[in-house]
């Protein structure tokens, strides 16, 4: 950990260089970033797009007779995208890392985030992606989406409504494929009805008004919905015979025919299947040093001067060991732009230092998190003893008693920060200043004494006993690749002990991670504090709303399965459950917000979490002749930033 001298003087070595990175030549996103159709673009700026262009390396294929004409390509009506600073020109590679098979959601962000809707880089305004246009009806209960015609798959099939329905028919109903309904997609248990109007028409009806149906649709899980039916049925019981499908999967080594489906609709996994996005696989991720994705040819979105995007014609995942081999490579100048895993409050000295040699600029990136460190114990846990142990609400508020935040911002967090639980941020409209202060002071004296309250004696050594007279040690679980986070579990695990709690840390990679909180094994968890601008949409730290409910997820369990599985929570979690329902169900705002208040007022009594701080700006690197990435965005997992910035429009100067 450093010493305080030393962070001194990170703290004024930062304060340099943010006066300087504001000087950066990169520009702020224009509104509108786009247009739904040229119709659209030439009624709003008076000018109109009659030609087209395409990338010098589809020209000569065209010539060759290897490929249609880039008019022949692009839909009848493309979608329009505003570049960041200027035109962009065709060519080159954006050069970006991955952190192994789990980095996944890299993919989502720089590629693959492309729905029927998604959101402006405000991640506030849907707008249309490859439906042009929708239409709510019936009091919130219908949506009809209007799909863009002659969209075509990176293979040059048709992109139509009987893709959508392929999805709801052959993988949302089948119990195979889909167990369980998503909670989104459903109201009241009751799960949403699709119906085919026509070739590019779609109508998704719910039983009662879902207030929160379109702004889902434009996160990740809208992804979902987007399958090539032309490709993937021949993985399906339904359009394929049995013996074939069988011997399908077993040259493929598995089990059953829905392990089959899964792997061949992974396009990382994949590069068979054809795609919407911008660019198309090469090869699997995980065969070789690199996973290379280049332009897809039927790509249906352009830019203002008629030309096909994207600009350039490569991404190239380098596939790293940690997030110390990706910083080596932003400090070598061998990454073009990346936000991911290096870029740590304690990395910017480094990385500012090396601006010059590096050839790379900074972009400030605003967090959509309410909290840097969210401590969860599993209130589920299999231990029965320590099971009522995390369950007594008095030992949640002495454990958060026990942490000084103050010290924590101050060596973790350059002293950016404020002592904060899992409450919406200040500028939400759901702001709950009772949560958000809840037992964040400092106070061991406190802490010792509600421990001793609720019987944990001391043993010989000094530390605590469980009531079976066993000594009461905690385990926390960490993801290894997020350094901050295993800083500070190594500060918390001090400030438990020394209240008495016997305290260790198991770092892990984050598949493992996944495995044993979702079946409950963990005692303890760390991760992001998802949530604060996103309330209504991942509430995941309010109440038991998803398997990311690291704290309950036996819980969630019982409610996404409508009892099902898992077990049965207590009547004051029950009773947040029953008043998201009703926001699901609520098509005023006013009445969304009430709601919330109420399941937040039940956290702020409970502490069913533990939070740290509020979250600082972070950062993110890009070369100096990479353009068209805005000198500022905004950070969300569930809309896979910087995907929002049109990464289709970046490009090499």
């Amino acid at each position: 950990m450093k010493s305080f001298r030393s962070l001194l003087i990170l703290v004024l070595c930062l304060g340099l260089v943010l006066g300087v990175a504001q000087m950066s030549f990169a520009q702020k996103y224009p509104t509108p970033s786009q247009y739904s159709t040229i119709a659209d673009y030439k009624k709003a700026t008076g000018k109109d797009i009659r030609s087209f262009n395409e990338a010098p390396m589809f020209t000569e294929l065209v010539k060759q007779g290897k490929l249609p004409s880039v008019e022949k390509r692009l839909p009848s009506e493309p979608l329009v995208i505003m570049p960041v600073e200027e035109i962009g020109k065709y060519g080159g590679d954006w050069r970006t890392a991955i952190l192994g098979m789990t980095d996944d959601a890299w993919l989502d962000r720089t590629i693959s985030h492309e729905g029927l809707v998604r959101v402006a880089p405000d991640l506030n305004t849907v707008v249309p992606n490859l439906a042009k246009s929708w239409r709510v009806t019936d009091e919130g209960k219908t949506f009809t989406f209007y799909l863009r015609k002659g969209v075509k798959w990176s293979d040059g099939e048709p992109f139509t409504a009987d893709d959508i329905m392929f999805w709801y028919e052959d993988i949302f109903l089948n119990k195979e494929l889909t167990p369980t309904f998503p909670s989104w997609l459903t109201i009241d248990n009751q799960p949403v009805k699709v119906e085919k109007v026509d070739d590019y028409t779609v109508r998704f009806k719910f039983t009662q008004p879902n207030g929160l149906f379109l702004q889902t649709l434009a996160t990740t899980k809208g992804l979902k919905l987007i399958v090539p039916k032309h490709y993937l049925k021949q993985f399906h019981p339904k359009y394929t015979p049995k013996e074939k499908l069988d011997a399908m999967v077993k040259e493929e080594k598995l089990t059953n025919w829905f392990s089959l489906f899964g792997n061949k609709n992974e396009w990382y996994l994949n590069p068979e299947i054809p795609v919407i996005f911008a660019w198309r696989p090469t090869n699997v991720l995980g065969s070789g040093p690199r996973f290379i994705c280049e332009r897809n040819p039927y790509y249906w979105k352009i830019d203002p001067a008629g030309n096909q995007l994207p600009y350039l014609d490569r991404v190239v995942f380098d596939m790293v060991e940690n997030a110390e081999v990706a910083l080596m490579k932003a400090l070598n100048g061998e990454l073009d732009m990346h936000v991911r895993h290096f870029n740590t409050m304690q990395n910017y000295t480094v990385l500012a230092e090396n601006r010059e040699k590096g050839g790379y600029r900074f972009f400030t990136v605003k967090p959509s998190g309410m909290n840097t460190t969210i401590v969860a114990f599993n209130l589920n846990q299999k231990d029965p003893v320590l099971r009522k142990i995390f369950n007594e609400k008095k030992f949640r508020f002495a454990m958060s008693l026990a942490i000084n935040r103050k010290e924590m911002i101050d060596l973790l967090f350059l002293g950016m920060g404020e002592p904060w639980q899992n409450s919406p941020v200040k500028d939400s409209p759901f702001y709950h200043e009772r949560l958000a202060k809840a037992y964040t002071e400092y106070d061991p004296v406190r802490a010792n004494k509600l421990l001793d309250e609720i019987g944990l004696k001391r043993g010989p050594d000094g530390y605590r006993l469980r009531p079976d007279g066993k000594p009461l040690s905690v385990t926390i679980e960490v993801v290894s690749t997020k350094t901050d986070q295993v800083d500070a579990c190594e500060l918390i695990k001090k400030y438990w002990e020394a209240v008495g709690v016997k305290t260790a840390i198991k770092t892990e990679d984050r598949s493992l991670f996944y495995t044993r909180k979702v079946t409950s094994e963990t005692e303890v968890t760390v991760w992001n504090g998802d949530g604060g601008i996103e309330v209504l949409l991942d509430p995941r730290w309010y109440f038991p709303y998803s398997h990311e409910s690291n704290y309950a997820p036996l819980w969630q369990l019982w409610y996404n399965t409508g009892g099902k599985s898992g077990e049965e929570p207590p009547a004051e979690v029950k009773k947040q459950m029953q008043l998201y329902d009703e926001i699901k169900k609520a098509t005023s705002f006013a009445k969304q917000k009430l709601l919330m208040k109420q399941i937040l007022d039940i956290d702020a009594n409970n502490l069913y979490v533990i939070g740290i701080s509020t979250v600082p700006p972070s950062y993110g690197i890009v070369k100096n002749n990479f353009r068209n990435v805005p000198e500022e965005t905004l950070g969300s997992s569930l809309y896979s930033d910087p995907f929002p910035t049109n990464t289709c429009q970046y490009f090499k100067k």
